[in-house]
This record gives structure tokens, sequence and C-alpha cells, in this order.
């Protein structure tokens, strides 16, 4: 039985009081984030993908050229579909071995308990299935996945991704949690979410005592651009600190939005600042309608090299892509080394000044102390 988004937040969700999130394109008109000339275009891209802006990031945006309204509002270059876009971008399909399951890795795989967020990303990798699909897996669903990670004694971290996994309400988690905390062999659990940032009041005292599990739990939290955060997102990341919860952040790489080494710098700062430590950067994937938000990998990489040596190491993710077709992660960032045969190298710094680097001792070799025994090296 198929349901509305907004049966399925009413039935599955804690939806906060006197929320205001905007479901469509009257909506969006009627706040001024698009305009009448823009509407008949924008019904035509809500017909295919989601449409959901929460309140939190409505009082975060300046207009509706900003870098949060353009993450969240729709446009009509969503309506164009490049040859090389594909709807499941990142080759989950292949690695499904029952519903709610995505396994790719031996060591790992993702939960995806639900198919909705609180806001819809005009980027989303899962944009064809996230948003107008089942909600929520049934009862017998989620157990058939359970049993899944029970029969698979290689997977030490269980991933709860979707959708936003932290919209489901304390007490529809609190089971799940209970039964992977069970499993001997799952040793991490972690959580891939934009609720807080997007939706803080979301972030209670019973979430967090819900994710207070005795296997550890990690938090990565999706978020853009330092515009993104308010009060209440830097209150509700202290409160996840404060239980005792790491946290990570990834980033997606988006033209207009952070492509330049100011806008990245303030957002790296920013989350360091509030105890989470950049994770990933994520090159942009190749999903339906997103070509206009895409740079080229050289875009990113000159980027990650204008950090280098501009923020600190705590500041600096790893630039990464998905490889198209479900073929795993990879790191893509600058080259520093540059090989000039016989096991030498030069070495480019920050500044882009060359350096000899010698080889390494010849086997065998015997190692000659100098020095006074125990002398440490300054980090």
């Amino acid at each position: 039985m198929q349901h509305s988004t907004d049966e399925l937040s009413d039935r599955w969700c804690f939806m906060p009081r006197h929320s205001r999130t905007l479901r469509t394109p009257e909506s969006l008109l009627a706040q001024n984030l698009i305009t009448e000339d823009e509407l008949p275009g924008i019904r035509d891209v809500a017909k295919r993908y989601s449409v959901s802006v929460t309140t939190a990031m409505q009082e975060q945006m300046d207009g509706p050229d900003d870098p949060v309204a353009k993450q969240f509002v729709p446009s009509a270059a969503e309506l164009i579909t490049l040859p090389e876009e594909r709807a499941d971008p990142i080759g989950d399909a292949p690695f499904t071995p029952t519903k709610g399951i995505t396994h790719r890795y031996p060591d790992r795989l993702l939960l995806k308990p639900m198919h909705l967020c609180p806001v819809y990303c005009r980027f989303c990798f899962r944009r064809e299935v996230v948003g107008p699909g089942e909600g929520m897996l049934s009862a017998d669903e989620m157990e058939a996945a359970l049993d899944y990670i029970r029969s698979q004694p290689k997977v030490w971290e269980v991933i709860f991704t979707g959708g936003d996994p932290l919209i489901i309400s304390p007490t529809k988690l609190a089971p799940i949690m209970a039964a992977l905390d069970e499993m001997e062999h799952v040793k991490a659990i972690r959580f891939h979410t934009r609720v807080p940032v997007v939706a803080p009041e979301r972030v209670t005292d019973a979430l967090t005592e819900v994710l207070g599990t005795e296997t550890p739990v990690w938090i990565v939290v999706h978020t853009n651009h330092a515009q993104e955060w308010g009060d209440a997102a830097r209150a509700a990341l202290r409160r996840l600190s404060s239980a005792g919860i790491p946290l990570l952040s990834q980033t997606v790489l988006l033209k207009d939005v952070n492509d330049t080494p100011e806008a990245l710098e303030d957002l790296f700062r920013t989350l360091v600042a509030n105890r989470v430590k950049p994770y990933y950067l994520h090159h942009g994937d190749l999903a339906p309608g997103t070509s206009h938000f895409r740079t080229s990998i050289a875009q990113g990489q000159e980027l990650m090299e204008r950090l280098r040596g501009r923020v600190s190491g705590t500041c600096q993710p790893t630039y990464v892509l998905d490889i198209p077709g479900g073929h795993g992660k990879v790191p893509i960032g600058p080259s520093y080394l540059e090989d000039q045969g016989d096991d030498t190298y030069r070495v480019r710094d920050p500044w882009d000044t060359h350096h000899a680097y010698p080889p390494g001792p010849a086997p065998g070799a015997v190692p000659v102390h100098i020095g006074p025994k125990g002398a440490d090296r300054d980090h």
C-alpha cells in the first residue's frame, strides 16, 4: 500500500509543533522563493522529485539565489537529464540482498529503514526513490533486514541511511537499536543524517537516549555551507556531543554553492568549532537532473590544494568519488609526489615549491642511531 509523504510523516515521525515545512510549489511561491513565471516549471519538477523545505532552512535563507535556497528550492534545470546520468548512480540495486539493505563491502552495510527526509536536496543521488516511495519498512521487512545482518558475521559496522534515519521517532528507533546492540559481531553503528542542521528540533533527549547503546554510535552530519547553521543547529550538535556521540561530517561539492576555498574554509572551520570532524567531501554524483550542480574533478582537486596549508589537518576532509555502477568510493584528491625513478621523488609543498626526497633504505641496511637515546621528535 502506498502512502503520501505527509501520511507517513504523521504515522512514523516526530513532527515539531507549529511546523511550516514547505512541500508544494504554491507554498514556495507564497514565501517568495520562486516567481510566478517559474511556477509552471516547478510544478513539473515536483511531479517527479519531492519538495520539502523545513522551518530551520527557511530561516537561514537570505533570498532565492543564496547557497541555502539553491540546495532546497527546486528549479526547472532539474528537468534536464544528460545521457551519462542514471537513476541509481552509485549502484545500490545490485547489492541489495533484501529490502532495506545494501551490502557492498564485506565488513559493513547500509540499513535503510525509510525513504523519507525532512528536506529534499535538489542534487540527491537517491532522488528517484527518496520521497515518493513506500516510506518506512514494514515490521516484517525490518525483521528480515535485521535477520540478514544477524546472518553476516563479517559485518563489523551498520550504517543507517535512507532517507534520513533520524526522522524516525525514538519509540520506533529504540527496538532497532536494541536488536543491533545484541549482535556480537556488530561493533559500530553509524548514522548519516541532515537532521541536526536542517531540523534541529528533532534532536531531543529521547533521541539521544535511544542512541546511547553499548555499541558505539557515530553520527555523520550532511552539511554543505556554513549559512545552513543557526543557533538551534549548534545546540543540537552540542547535545549529541555532550551525550558522548562522536560527530563527523560529509559535504557535497556543489557548483555556485560551496565551490570556492572561502566557502569550504568557512564550513570546515564551523564544523570543527562545533566538535564535528570533516570526513568526506563528495564529488557530485551522476543523478538525473543535477548537471547544474556538478563541478569538474580538476576543480575539486584545485580546491583541496588551496585548502592545504590554509586550514589545519583537523579541518581537512577526504575528497572522494563514488564510482558509478557500484564499484565503491575512492579518494581523488591532488597528489603532491612526482616519481623521479630509482625510488626518489619530488614533493610539492602547499605553497607550490618542490623539494627532493631521498630514496628509502636499501634492503638489509642497518640503521645508525645518532643523538641521545630516547630523544623525541616534536609534532
